[in-house]
């Protein structure tokens, strides 16, 4: 059996494979009298699919999403909300020669072990494809939480590369999704470089959220950062997650932690202050390399694809965080 489901009161379960019919979420737990279209998970959708710049992989898929329940005449009615998004574009032809064999790096081998089949197409239900649902789900979850609360994630190192300015008009006017508009253009040849070569890079990825709600999480079992690191390290790829000072708390003094709110990263005691959120995550380098990743089609770095994928995770744990809170305080 494995766990497919995630939340409390908003809780989401995502089903398909890579290479499968579809892809999809449930989301239950969603009040009544959203208003939501199929329309408005196209932005969010066209920023995490394949195919949309020369960095990420070749697979062209459109992601149209379809709502098969939980809304009515364009709000959500309070019953399970199910959207699914169709593959087109599969090729699985191309991952013939993986039948037999695992990939460095995958989760093949520890798949095929644990449940005695595995699905060799592209990874199958441990694919990044999955996090396609994820990506829906983020945007039901952030018409939840007040409108003024932003989520904003942007690349700060890719390689040897890092971010040395800050301008936010930068980060979706270049395909890595960095702030600085001199170092992107570096990474971008960089990553091209290595998917020349047949190989890959990782990086570094900030998220503020900015317009806080306060008192969002509890002080032991649902601490927002703990709930936070498991929404974050639940995505593939991920290898660390931070918050806040993160491990540079390592080598600091109490009073010097103490000494800028900054460090906190907007948590005390695992519930939010109302400053701004401040996380951060490495992603690995992809691991499909060489050959696989010539008779495949595979992204060189993943970086600017996980970006939205994580966004979206941190709006589904703010959202269940937030509808919690209502309901143990409604003056909160």
């Amino acid at each position: 059996m494995a766990n497919n489901s995630f939340g409390n009161i908003f809780l989401i379960t995502t089903f398909g494979e890579s290479h499968g019919r579809a892809l999809g979420v449930v989301i239950d737990g969603c009040p009544a009298g959203i208003d939501l279209t199929e329309e408005d998970f196209l932005l969010e959708l066209a920023r995490r699919r394949p195919g949309q710049s020369v960095v990420t992989t070749a697979r062209n898929e459109s992601d149209e999403p379809k709502i098969l329940s939980g809304v009515f005449e364009g709000k959500t009615t309070g019953m399970p909300i199910a959207v699914i998004v169709e593959n087109e574009n599969q090729q699985s032809e191309d991952y013939e020669l993986l039948r037999k064999t695992f990939r460095s790096g995958h989760a093949d081998k520890t798949m095929s072990e644990k449940y005695g089949y595995r699905d060799h197409r592209g990874g199958g239900r441990a694919s990044g494809r999955e996090t396609v649902a994820r990506v829906i789900a983020g945007v039901v979850a952030q018409k939840i939480l007040p409108k003024d609360v932003e989520i904003l994630g942007y690349t700060i190192k890719i390689g040897p590369f890092e971010a040395q300015e800050f301008d936010l008009l930068e980060i979706e006017k270049n395909p890595v999704r960095c702030a600085d508009k001199n170092k992107a253009k570096e990474m971008e040849e960089y990553i091209l470089k290595l998917k020349k070569e047949g190989n890959s890079t990782g990086g570094l990825v900030e998220i503020r959220v900015q317009n806080m709600p306060k008192h969002l999480g509890d002080p032991v079992f649902e601490k927002l950062k703990a709930n936070l690191a498991k929404a974050i390290m639940s995505i593939p790829a991920i290898t660390g997650f931070s918050y806040g000072a993160g491990f540079a708390t390592a080598e600091m003094q109490g009073v010097e932690y103490i000494s800028n709110k900054e460090n906190f990263g907007g948590m005390l005691g695992g519930i939010s202050t109302g400053d701004d959120l401040v996380l951060n995550f490495s992603v690995k380098p992809t691991t499909s390399l060489g050959e696989v990743a010539k008779n495949g089609r595979h992204d060189a770095c993943i970086v600017p694809r996980i970006i939205p994928v994580a966004e979206a995770m941190v709006a589904i744990v703010l959202a269940d965080a937030y509808l919690m809170n209502r309901a143990i305080n409604p003056n909160s």
